[in-house]
């Protein structure tokens, strides 16, 4: 499941107190056997999804970069110690098709290290 919030929207944390709320109300009717998985923004109150990430009927709550930078995602994501990465668009940040192998090894090898960091 995967609703995103916007992450200019001048609302962005009051949009996630709601969405926090709407999917655990939505997550306590689920059987036994209904497992999901959440896919969200990286929110701006760090640990807002934390009482999601330790409901039964959660297996994950994986970070949606939303459009943040590397950098920033990575530093949100730390903050936030109950939600994996996604990674699809942070790790390809920064690489394109004229890069020499050994730039593109880099940038890839730079942002591999910083999404681990941060999901320690």
């Amino acid at each position: 499941i995967e609703p995103e919030v916007n992450i200019q929207s001048h609302t962005k944390a009051e949009a996630e107190e709601m969405l926090a709320s709407a999917l655990m109300r939505h997550v306590e009717t689920l059987t036994a056997d209904q497992i999901i998985m959440l896919k969200l923004t990286l929110p701006e109150k760090a640990g807002i999804y934390d009482a999601l990430a330790d409901h039964a009927n959660v297996l994950r709550v994986v970070a949606l970069s939303g459009g943040y930078s590397t950098d920033e995602a990575c530093a949100r994501l730390g903050r936030n110690t109950k939600m994996i990465a996604s990674v699809s668009r942070a790790l390809t940040e920064g690489l394109n098709v004229a890069m020499s192998d050994e730039e593109y090894n880099a940038a890839l090898g730079s942002n591999i290290e910083k999404i681990y960091q941060s999901s320690l």
